[in-house]
Order: C-alpha cells, then sequence, then structure tokens
C-alpha cells in the first residue's frame, strides 16, 4: 500500500457509517441485505458507501443472484496495520526535521 493508497483509505473510513460496515465484515461476508439490516439509510445510500470502500481498496465483493456480497480485502489490514505503526513509531521519511537548531 502506498502513500496515496493509504490516504484513501483513511479518508473512506473517516466516515462513521463506513467504519461500521468495515467492522462488520472484518471477520465475515456480509451480503448488502444483511449489512442494510444494521442501517437506517437505503440501498442506494449503501451502494454509494460499498463503492467509495471498494474504490479505496478496503473491501471487495462478488454478486449472487440480485445481491452483492462484500468482505475485507485481503492483506487490507496488515498493509493498512502496517503503515500506521511505521507513522506512529517515527521510522518514516516524513518525521526527520529539517531543523538545525535554530528555530
Amino acid at each position: 500500500m502506498d502513500t496515496t493508497n493509504y490516504i484513501n483509505a483513511l479518508k473512506a473510513l473517516a466516515d462513521e457509517n463506513r467504519l461500521k460496515i468495515v467492522e462488520l465484515i472484518s471477520n465475515q461476508t456480509l451480503c448488502a441485505c444483511d449489512l442494510l439490516d444494521n442501517f437506517s439509510f437505503t440501498q442506494p445510500t449503501l451502494s454509494h458507501h460499498m463503492k467509495v470502500l471498494e474504490d479505496a481498496g478496503i473491501v471487495e465483493s462478488y454478486k449472487e443472484g440480485k445481491w452483492k456480497h462484500y468482505s475485507l480485502k485481503k492483506d487490507f489490514s496488515s498493509n493498512f496495520l502496517a503503515i500506521t505503526k511505521q507513522i506512529l513509531s517515527g521510522n518514516g521519511d516524513s518525521g526527520k526535521s529539517s531543523c538545525n537548531g535554530n528555530c
């Protein structure tokens, strides 16, 4: 996962409903109908949220009959956590200071 993909994932997860969707599918595959049971919004709204999550590389889907089934994309969690850990531990290049002590 590169920086651009990481930023896109953060943006997608910044929405409370999308974060809850990811939580719901983190350990299982769910169809859209099962996801809708957990929210008070419509199927078109769910489709919008799922498109954002798919475009961000967080979820994957397959169609069975008239329903789409969603799951967390393979390796998303480990890649996302690895980059987050690198950033928060100060092991990334972006943490280097250009200050020469005269700031």
